[in-house]
């Protein structure tokens, strides 16, 4: 049986308090990349570990998640933490 994975849009929140914005379809895997647990992480979090992942948002395909993450990387720090903040998301467990 096969599992469509959805794509996602996600924040993460680094060690020295900045955000990073990304997309993925498998939000575990892909902070175990950022965390220097598997290969992959953006240069960005290298630097700035441990993340954590503090919201995410489904998109129906790979074109709506990046537009929706350019949207999201145009907003200031302030508009982003009240995104996270007027709509939670349980961060999905590995």
């Amino acid at each position: 049986m096969s599992v469509e994975l959805q794509w996602l849009v996600y924040i993460l929140r680094c060690a020295d308090e900045t955000l990073y914005t990304g997309v993925t379809r498998d939000l575990g895997r892909r902070l175990r990349q950022h965390n220097g647990e598997l290969v992959g992480g953006a240069n960005y979090t290298r630097a700035r570990r441990p993340v954590v992942a503090i919201w995410f948002e489904e998109c129906d395909d790979r074109s709506s998640a990046q537009v929706r993450e350019a949207e999201i990387k145009r907003l200031s720090r302030r508009d982003k933490l009240s995104l996270v903040r007027s709509s939670p998301q349980a961060i999905p467990a590995d």
